[in-house]
């Protein structure tokens, strides 16, 4: 008998099962292991969108989180009561409070974020390598200062204190945050909230299978491998740069969306260069612009330090608590961050090789 082979179809069936399945079965464990896979759904959304610009089109971002911060202050200033308890024409225009729904917020985020995308690209179009790098992490930066300075002499992002009281989703008349009976079992905020992450990241990432298999997917490539030849071929590499800023930009913008609405609260804190750092590391990692590989960075690192916790704290207990906990989980993720360059220099899950001259030196081999 033939062993049997499993379709493409059926795998994907499997896959589905198990991410549908995936929170049920944590939340049996407890909710913080769904919420750990809430924020590994989040950080998926960011690394698939810094992929468009540093996986596809070569253009090297440090100051990503920029975008992500853009979106979060945006849904917390539309979502909370700060506008409202600050400025009395707002209050007097909207008595009843700032309560953006969710089809009009993720657009409005989205188109921000993009915005400021093209705002960012279009002073650095002729910047390549660590010139680039440079500039847009001290465009990082500047949006981190500013978020935590806007609260004099007008207070409009309440400062290093935050916005809190931040609406949550709501969905069909149902905030996310309350929890659903559905008879045979009880949904949790973070299982709906994972739900919600889970439909948005597989949008995105057919958005980004189709824009890769694009033409204007194989013109990024092509700056990427080569600017110099790309523009003698015709191609308006100006416009394809300020495309990548703006396109990445937009999946930055919706993450910070669904991050402000499941934190409830956002500060400037949680917009550091380390995020930036981290993002990229996840896109490098997992494998510069191939899809499934910076999905698995993605997961693997933003999973990695929560797990690291259950490992650090025996650790730190042996060294009879000489060692802090927190310092020793950071040095283990860079070690193990360490050992993966050195095992795959390329990424987890690189791209697989292409072109004619390899499957001529396959041949001649």
């Amino acid at each position: 008998m033939k062993p049997t082979r499993t379709t493409p179809y059926t795998r994907y069936a499997m896959w589905a099962v198990l991410l549908l399945v995936l929170p049920l079965g944590l939340q049996t464990i407890g909710n913080g292991w769904v919420r750990i896979a809430d924020m590994a759904l989040l950080y998926v959304l960011l690394a698939l969108g810094l992929n468009i610009v540093v996986g596809y089109a070569g253009l090297l971002d440090l100051g990503f989180v920029a975008f992500f911060a853009v979106g979060a202050y945006m849904f917390g200033l539309l979502a909370s009561p700060h506008l409202t308890d600050t400025f009395p024409a707002i209050a007097a225009m909207f008595p009843e409070g700032l309560h953006t729904p969710l089809w009009a917020v993720i657009p409005l985020g989205a188109g921000l974020a993009g915005l400021f995308g093209l705002l960012l690209g279009a002073p650095t179009l002729k910047l390549r390598g660590d010139y680039l790098a440079i500039v847009t992490l001290g465009f990082g930066e500047i949006i981190r200062v500013f978020m935590n300075n806007l609260d004099n002499p007008v207070n409009i992002t309440n400062g290093p204190k935050g916005l809190g009281q931040i609406d949550a989703m709501t969905v069909m008349g149902h905030p996310l945050s309350r929890k659903l009976d559905l008879g045979f079992i009880e949904l949790p905020g973070v299982t709906q909230y994972y739900y919600l992450f889970l439909l948005v990241v597989l949008v995105s990432a057919f958005i980004c299978y189709r824009l890769e298999n694009s033409r204007i997917g194989r013109a990024w490539m092509a700056i990427r491998e080569d600017e110099i030849a790309a523009k003698a071929m015709g191609l308006n590499t100006r416009n394809l740069k300020l495309m990548a800023f703006g396109m990445g930009a937009t999946f930055g913008g919706v993450a910070g969306v669904l991050f402000s609405s499941f934190q409830g609260f956002v500060s400037p804190e949680s917009f550091s260069l380390m995020e930036s750092v981290m993002i990229v590391a996840m896109v490098v990692l997992g494998g510069l612009g191939h899809l499934p590989g910076v999905i698995l960075g993605a997961v693997l690192l933003s999973a990695l330090p929560e797990v690291l916790r259950y490992v650090a704290s025996p650790l730190q207990e042996l060294t009879g608590g000489r060692l802090d906990a927190a310092i020793l989980r950071q040095l283990l993720i860079a070690l193990a961050m360490i050992l993966i360059m050195l095992w795959r220099p390329r990424g987890l899950w690189p791209a697989p090789e292409h072109g004619k001259a390899l499957t001529a030196e396959k041949k001649s081999a």
